[in-house]
């Protein structure tokens, strides 16, 4: 299924923390170190209301169990109006997805659409060109070349983000997203209507950490600027250029909360 975005599509980028709690008994209060290093980010831009994206949602779920990608789903919400309305899509997702767009200069916009490591996009479904994909730009002008890693310690996350090991690449945007590893969705109407989709690791909360100058740093995020229902992982991402203007991805970690 493939559109531009409407013009007035939304995109509202608040730092509004949404509302929720994790079961902090459920958090383990010792330091677990992430996986370190991975060789690439794969966001998929899905929804409920495509019946394109289920084949692109499945391979999402098998990425997610490779220690050396980090796979996410960001629903969109533009095909709300189609009859269902996608009970996960956030409208800052659909704003992603197009700043990717305006940065390519290509105006392609649909789902199910993967972006894999910030530059290249492939459809969802083709499991074939996303791998093909990764292989292109895996340490390529920097992409994934910065280690970052991240642990739970308590009711926080700590997370650090190493030195530049490349002179080109010196600066980047910190970004942490809540994930909920597993979420089954009966849909009621519209054109998956009578299906139940699982979705994988599914963002339900994207927080600007800070700014890395290519220089060591550290930060710690409170677990309950993350909290939303379901909520059972972490993913930590640096990312050349800004939220309106997304570049390659410079390095990224995963850590689980439970």
């Amino acid at each position: 299924m493939t559109t531009m975005m409407a013009s007035n599509l939304a995109s509202r980028w608040s730092g509004a923390f949404w509302s929720g709690a994790l079961s902090i008994c459920a958090i383990v209060a010792i330091i677990r170190p992430a996986h370190a290093d991975p060789r690439a980010v794969v966001e998929l831009f899905t929804s409920q209301g495509c019946s394109s994206c289920p084949p692109a949602d499945k391979i999402i779920g098998d990425l997610s169990s490779d220690p050396s990608i980090i796979a996410l789903s960001m629903p969109i919400d533009y095909w709300d109006y189609l009859g269902w309305k996608d009970t996960l899509a956030d409208s800052r997702f659909s704003a992603r997805q197009r700043a990717y767009s305006r940065m390519r200069g290509d105006r392609e916009v649909y789902t199910p659409q993967v972006v894999v490591n910030g530059s290249a996009h492939v459809i969802g479904s083709d499991r074939a060109g996303i791998e093909n994909a990764i292989g292109k730009t895996d340490k390529s002008g920097g992409v994934m070349s910065v280690p970052v890693t991240m642990s739970l310690s308590g009711k926080q996350i700590n997370v650090s983000v190493a030195a530049s090991k490349e002179p080109a690449v010196s600066h980047g945007e910190v970004w942490i997203c809540s994930v909920a590893k597993s979420v089954p969705i009966s849909i009621g109407r519209g054109e998956n209507r009578g299906q139940q989709i699982t979705y994988h690791n599914v963002v339900r909360n994207l927080l600007k950490v800070g700014d890395w100058t290519g220089r060591p740093e550290s930060w710690t995020v409170p677990l309950e600027n993350l909290a939303r229902d379901g909520v059972d992982g972490a993913v930590v991402y640096v990312q050349d250029g800004s939220r309106d203007k997304p570049g390659p991805m410079l390095g990224a970690a995963y850590t689980s909360l439970h």
